[in-house]
């Protein structure tokens, strides 16, 4: 359990403190929305993050329509989309290699404080981008026209206008410095021994400027000119002092510009360690530059300071936010362009209100609400699969009295298909984001609870019984009336007589807590003593029906009703799964149900 307290500008929760709970990885996996994650981005960072976004379940409905108004806004819009990735990729820099807030002081350095004002100034660009790509667009949710605000009134302070202006200037006057002069001592085996500082300079060397002298005897051929006397000095060309900008740059600079040969020397030598001589020279340049620009880099530093609470991380934190809105928009697109259909669920308006106003029917209502219709598992859209050619619809509702649904139906009838359906459902409309079918009313819960085989392969071993049953409570003592609970083939590792009491116990005290749930099994007396269960439930209380997946004869049909169960028993059924009826075991290279085992082991994804 945790609460929303950031205090800064979201997109994915409005202002106020709203508490949520996390789905674990297990939950995420087996309702199969880590296999649709890798399909939203190839970025592993942007998979993780999305996940992370849909692992924190808000029951609060008024989170679930600000996401929802938020995504709208982003999935009519492909201009917006495209402006804002743009953007993103600015801020996202800034967020990788930014400093944030710090003060500066005599100790920085010219190229810490470079770094800085670099940084402020990008800042400044993405104000104006966001700016500029908001202003315009037609914005109707809650979180973009409060986010259009938010960047407005950055814009239009007058601390942002002085900003722009100081860092404008500044960024003229340190741009000035355009190449340093250095001399370097060499050693009797000519490597570097010490390094000097001769001048700062207003304009970058060329090879017919200040190196002219080194590159014509040194740099054009593969060795020293005969003609070269050893003893004598190189001698470095003088700055030309009467040259306009560089007369008012030295002026800028204090004179501390050294304008001519070795006597005019401001700075001395300093001798390399033997550790790192590249880095040395690096760091000894940063100290003596600042030194000999001492007035530019103290009005960096002044400047700097008046916006050290100045911070990118506002900016920085949407990114993630923009990216899972904008990655789930692009995909259901593609998804749409196949074929798949795709709706906007909406919220029951008085879900978990406190309201003498409401009646006791609507609050029932509103609590336990859920009315699906056409809806159908995203995975079936997102996969080439037999079942994805043709995919086939249903509808399914929860209320006040339709709590808990026992679901049996034929091997590879689409009972784990359909009970994953459910929970994605909850998932993606509570994170705002389009779900797979015509039509979903519903009351958020506060949490998805799975209990799914970790080995669809799954064997009568007892051992495996008492995991079970941990798991089984655990999930009981963390559900209530608000939350989800799908249980697939729950208590079918030990003998169906074990099993079945088990199970019947387990769905007796879910009714008690008022839980929406779905058990598919293959224990069918589960679904026919759906009425001894219900006994003693008071009226208008939450009961247990039995939900069949039906088969048109030997073709499975993949729709769900109401109903009672078919009549199979559980063994006959885990037979004909495994291969050991009569007709498998003889005739099974002519056997229908034998093509269905081998395409069971071979492709498991949608067993069950």
């Amino acid at each position: 359990m945790g609460k929303n307290t950031t205090g800064k500008y979201s997109l994915l929760v409005p202002d106020g403190e709203y508490s949520f709970r996390v789905l674990s990885p297990v939950v995420m996996h087996d309702l199969g929305l880590d296999m649709i994650c890798r399909q939203l981005s190839a970025n592993e960072s942007e998979q993780n993050y999305i996940m992370g976004v849909m692992s924190r379940i808000y029951a609060d409905p008024s989170v679930t329509k600000y996401r929802g108004g938020v995504f709208d806004d982003i999935i009519g819009n492909k201009k917006l989309r495209d402006d804002m990735m743009e953007i993103l990729g600015k801020i996202s820099f800034l967020k990788d290699y930014g400093s944030f807030k710090r003060d500066y002081d005599e100790n920085s350095g010219i190229w810490d404080l470079m770094h800085r004002l670099d940084e402020i100034d990008d800042y400044i660009e993405c104000v104006d981008s966001l700016y500029s790509c908001l202003k315009d667009k037609n914005l109707h949710s809650e979180g973009f026209t409060g986010l259009k605000e938010y960047v407005q009134n950055i814009y239009e302070d007058n601390g942002f206008s002085e900003l722009k202006k100081d860092i404008s200037e500044l960024k003229k006057v340190s741009g000035e410095v355009r190449s340093i002069t250095i001399g370097i001592n060499l050693n009797s085996r000519y490597e570097a021994d010490g390094v000097g500082l001769i001048s700062v300079n207003s304009k970058q060397f060329t090879r017919g400027g200040v190196l002219s002298n080194f590159y014509g005897h040194l740099m054009s051929r593969d060795k020293i000119s005969d003609n070269l006397d050893a003893k004598s000095d190189f001698r470095f060309q003088p700055l030309d002092a009467v040259n306009e900008a560089l007369s008012k740059f030295q002026q800028e600079l204090q004179g501390r510009v050294v304008t001519g040969g070795a006597n005019n020397l401001a700075a001395g030598m300093v001798g390399i360690p033997d550790s790192d001589k590249s880095k040395d020279i690096t760091r000894y340049t940063d100290r003596v530059v600042t030194k000999l620009i001492t007035r530019i880099v103290k009005r960096m530093r002044e400047t700097l300071n008046k916006y050290v609470s100045i911070t990118i991380t506002d900016m920085t934190d949407l990114i993630p936010e923009l990216t899972y809105y904008i990655r789930w928009a692009e995909y259901i697109e593609k998804l749409q362009k196949r074929g798949a259909a795709f709706s906007k669920a909406k919220v029951v308006n008085s879900a978990y209100q406190t309201n003498a106003d409401i009646s006791e029917e609507d609050d029932s209502k509103s609590r336990y609400y859920m009315k699906a219709r056409g809806i159908y598992n995203i995975k079936l859209a997102a996969f080439d699969t037999e079942e994805s050619e043709h995919i086939v619809t249903n509808d399914l509702d929860f209320d006040s009295e339709h709590r808990v649904y026992i679901l049996t139906g034929a091997n590879r009838g689409g009972k784990t298909t359909i009970t994953q359906t459910i929970g994605q459902l909850f998932v993606l409309a509570q994170g705002g984001i389009y779900i797979p079918g015509d039509e979903f009313e519903f009351a958020p819960v506060d949490c998805v609870f799975t209990h799914f085989p970790a080995d669809e392969d799954k064997t009568l071993d007892l051992g495996r019984l008492g995991e079970e049953c941990k798991r089984f409570r655990e999930i009981f003592d963390g559900a209530n009336d608000r939350s989800l609970i799908l249980l697939n083939e729950t208590f079918s590792t030990t003998s169906f007589e074990e099993g079945y009491y088990i199970a019947r116990d387990s769905v007796r005290a879910i009714l008690t807590k008022g839980t929406r749930t779905i058990y598919n099994t293959h224990m069918h007396k589960l679904g026919f003593d759906v009425d001894e269960m219900n006994e003693g439930r008071a009226v208008g209380a939450g009961k247990a029906y039995s939900l069949v997946v039906h088969n048109e004869g030997a073709k499975r049909s993949y729709k769900i009703e109401i109903a009672p169960p078919a009549g199979k028993s559980y063994a006959s059924d885990i037979a004909e799964k495994y291969g050991v009826t009569y007709d498998m075991l003889v005739n099974k290279e002519n056997s229908w149900l034998y093509a269905l085992l081998v395409d069971d082991i071979t492709d498991d994804m949608w067993a069950v």
